[in-house]
């Protein structure tokens, strides 16, 4: 009988609040089907509106029923969500597995009060039915939940549900007080000015396309009888062509820059990253829909500075965190790594120097920071690198330019399609000293450092003692220059991280000095001919 009563009270429910959020969601996920629903009732006997009337009925009780079948507890040892109704499953996720978890608030669960909870851990992001998600909770009981599991505070969540069955499974003890925390970086206004230059709005573009194209559609609208458009049409037509090619770039790049600006302020408004005291990085962000991730740095294993192009045009750069738990844009965890959005590299190089775990046995203050991986030099990787590049940017402009004029001569393809590609090809020569450029590596601190690319330049500084192996990869054209492709694997974000066509001598060496020992038993030592050795 004490233990029923116990299971009892340590299994709890979501927010009742929910009961408002979650049929709305049903009814917006479900909106293309009510409204097909919708067409094809009017069009079958003009009883539509009673079909979608019952279909939005139905979605509202498939989201009243997530609350009743959903029950949660936090035990000692472990997470555990049961939900179902049909079918009963229960995720259960041990707490020494946790590696991030999520604070997620829309703007209904806002209003509401309430947030979105998902731990991340080592292994349930690698299959979609593995995700430990909460939605919704309260805010409150988000953040105590959020402290909790991360900072392995010594409570007794059990005992307090116990004691009172209103009383939060993860509040803390009478008395104590929150863990300080130091700000390491708060989103300041003029960042703004790079929210243009990430390209986000193309993403914006597509969509809006979409939509008015559906709804062109569905609404069987002739666009070339609206007066508006008829006379946009035909001043546009009255163009030149390339008048009209200029027209379109122009109208496309303001677009563009305007939807990605507001995109970055709704995305990153408010952001602040900040150190907790009990050793964990948590990270806000967001206008309309805040999130807040909570990062252990006893996971975190290294940083990488990404620069796209435009980006890097105007001095700018982002910073994201290489840890266990949380894969590079997968999934749910898409942009939980983030550290720094779009900002000066200044402030991300700086950023990136508070955010490494200091080196053990850095000889002074200045020393550590002459060393520091995310601004040491890099070695260059040789002429033979350099030939890869610009044999493999001229060898694809070739084929391209070869297959325009053929196109142009047996196909009839404009001329000025084949010449244009002529023209850029000392834009392609640009690109391959570029990405020539961006290629280096270095060994410092005790981190391994490896950069690349162009359209993106990506610096990565992964820790040495989170390399759990080394792959040396030789394609035919590797083999024929000399060169090799050295990927340290790691169980961080990308699992592997690669340092681009070196010397194959100095790929061994590097890889040998990253993880002393681990690659004895598969060097031999070459002896030669002529020494008494061999005799």
């Amino acid at each position: 009988m004490i233990d029923a009563v116990e299971t009892a009270l340590t299994w709890r429910r979501l927010s009742p609040r929910m009961l408002v959020v979650h049929p709305f969601q049903e009814v917006v996920r479900a909106a293309p089907a009510l409204l097909g629903l919708l067409v094809a009732g009017s069009s079958s006997g003009g009883q539509g509106h009673l079909w979608s009337i019952a279909g939005v009925g139905l979605m509202v009780v498939l989201g009243m029923l997530r609350w009743f079948t959903t029950t949660y507890r936090i035990t000692p040892e472990h997470v555990q969500v049961r939900r179902g109704l049909l079918t009963r499953k229960v995720v259960t996720v041990p707490r020494d597995r946790v590696r991030t978890v999520d604070v997620t608030s829309h703007v209904l669960h806002r209003v509401l009060g309430l947030a979105r909870v998902e731990v991340g851990t080592g292994t349930s992001e690698r299959r979609h039915e593995g995700r430990l998600k909460l939605d919704a909770l309260t805010a409150a009981e988000a953040a105590r939940l959020r402290v909790e599991l991360l900072h392995r505070s010594p409570l007794a969540p059990v005992a307090a549900a116990a004691a009172s069955p209103t009383a939060s499974p993860v509040a803390p003890p009478a008395g104590s007080t929150p863990a300080a925390e130091t700000e390491l970086a708060r989103m300041r206004p003029e960042w703004v000015r790079f929210g243009p230059f990430t390209m986000s709005g193309l993403v914006t573009v597509g969509v809006v396309a979409g939509f008015l194209s559906r709804l062109v559609s569905e609404g069987n609208v002739d666009l070339g009888r609206v007066g508006p458009v008829q006379e946009t049409w035909r001043w546009f037509s009255a163009m030149s062509l390339p008048l009209e090619i200029a027209t379109v770039v122009l109208v496309l790049v303001v677009f563009v820059s305007v939807a990605s600006t507001l995109g970055y302020v709704v995305a990153f408004g408010n952001f602040r990253l900040t150190r907790h005291a009990e050793g964990t990085l948590h990270v806000t962000r967001g206008l309309l829909t805040t999130r807040a991730t909570t990062i252990e740095e006893r996971r975190l294993r290294g940083v990488e500075v990404s620069e796209p192009l435009l980006l890097r045009a105007v001095r700018g750069a982002r910073l994201s965190a290489v840890t266990t738990g949380l894969r590079s844009a997968q999934g749910s965890q898409r942009g939980g790594s983030l550290l720094l959005p779009p900002a000066p590299r200044a402030d991300a190089v700086s950023v990136a120097r508070l955010v490494l775990p200091r080196v053990a046995g850095a000889p002074s203050a200045s020393a550590a920071s002459e060393a520091s991986p995310v601004t040491a030099d890099l070695t260059a990787h040789g002429p033979a690198a350099l030939r890869r590049r610009f044999t493999r940017a001229y060898g694809v402009h070739a084929l391209v330019l070869a297959a325009l004029l053929a196109l142009w001569w047996g196909a009839g393809l404009p001329s000025w399609t084949w010449i244009t590609a002529a023209v850029l090809l000392p834009l392609t020569a640009l690109l391959a000293a570029d990405r020539y450029r961006s290629l280096g590596h270095a060994l410092t601190s005790g981190y391994l450092v490896t950069r690349w690319g162009s359209l993106a330049r990506r610096r990565v500084a992964l820790e040495c003692d989170g390399v759990i192996g080394w792959n040396i990869e030789r394609s035919f054209f590797q083999r024929r220059a000399r060169l090799a492709t050295l990927t340290a694997t790691t169980a961080a974000g990308k699992q592997g991280y690669q340092v681009r066509d070196m010397d194959l001598a100095e790929a061994l060496r590097l890889a040998a000095a990253g993880t002393p020992g681990l690659l004895d038993p598969f060097l031999v030592e070459t002896v030669s001919p002529l020494s008494p050795n061999s005799m």
